[in-house]
């Protein structure tokens, strides 16, 4: 019998993310996950116990994913980032996208668990938001990401007029911004 191929933990989790932004979180099986690998199911038992762990160690990936685009924007304003980010994710990955907007799922959950508390960091670093209280910054947050969620929906399944392009989408979303910021200000 020949020998079992091995795998590092790194490699069969990007074969479920490969199988997860074509096809969805629920797409993600072992026995999947071994076909990508072009494997038998005992190398993915020798990393992860069960489906479920492989999956929270995808959602980490999408994480470290979602952190890295929020990083390459490096606009000045972190606030900003973050909705440029979140579009160029949708562009991106839709089927993930609306694997996590579309779907009841405890994915999005942990996603958000992961990101929320460094979301509200560096919106703290954001000049445009300085002087606002956290509980103020979770709010402006949450008004922000309903509008994103709708325009990454848009985006995820073809919806955005052709003359549309992201330059377009990121101007509109910092005038919602401007316009969601100045509320909170102008309440206070």
């Amino acid at each position: 019998m020949p020998p079992k191929k091995k795998f590092t933990e790194d490699q069969i989790i990007d074969a479920a993310f490969t199988i997860a932004k074509s096809t969805g979180m629920d797409s993600i099986t072992i026995r999947r996950v071994a076909e990508q690998l072009g494997s038998s199911i005992a190398p993915i038992y020798v990393n992860f116990n069960d489906v479920e762990e492989l999956k929270r160690a995808v959602i980490k990936k999408i994480v470290q994913l979602s952190q890295q685009l929020i990083d390459e924007q490096q606009s000045g304003s972190p606030f900003r980032d973050i909705g440029v980010a979140s579009l160029m994710f949708a562009k991106k990955y839709p089927v993930l996208i609306r694997d996590f907007i579309m779907k009841p799922n405890e994915y999005y959950g942990e996603y958000d668990e992961e990101m929320g508390g460094n979301l509200v960091s560096l919106m703290k670093n954001d000049t445009m938001l300085q002087g606002l209280t956290d509980e103020e910054l979770m709010m402006i947050l949450l008004k922000m990401r309903a509008f994103q969620m709708g325009l990454q929906m848009m985006v995820a399944n073809g919806l955005i007029p052709d003359e549309m392009d992201l330059d377009k989408m990121i101007a509109m979303s910092d005038s919602v911004a401007e316009d969601i910021v100045e509320g909170t200000r102008s309440r206070k």
